[in-house]
């Protein structure tokens, strides 16, 4: 079982930049693929990017391909998320999840979330 918290969200103007970092507990952080997603008001939770194991293979959402960056740093049992180029419409709660065999878009597939961190973009 994998424990996951997020951080780094905050209130930023449009075109401006943010860092979010899901820091993990235990000591096979290695061993699940991860992801991060979002929900707005209203909305369904979405797609955001998603990296494998190793960090080889990096997925994203059209919206965000250009402008977010996924990595991960497994020495630190950590995930993040470089988001640049921001827009009022990347404003959401942003959730990273982990899973062991899933890489993926489909949220239903991962097991495991963190509690979320705010992102507010300004116009």
């Amino acid at each position: 079982q994998v424990q996951l918290v997020e951080s780094g969200g905050g209130l930023v103007q449009a075109g401006g930049s943010l860092r979010l970092s899901c820091a993990a507990s235990g000591r096979t952080f290695s061993s699940y693929a991860m992801g991060w997603f979002r929900q707005a008001p209203g909305k369904e939770r979405e797609f955001v990017a998603a990296i494998t194991q190793s960090g080889g293979r990096t997925y994203y959402a059209d919206s965000v391909k250009g402008r977010f960056t996924i990595s991960r740093d497994n020495a630190k049992n950590t995930v993040y998320l470089q988001m640049n180029s921001l827009k009022p419409e990347d404003t959401a709660v942003y959730y990273c999840a982990a899973d062991l065999l899933y890489t993926g878009s489909l949220y239903r597939s991962y097991h495991y979330w963190g509690q979320g961190t705010q992102v507010t973009v300004s116009s």
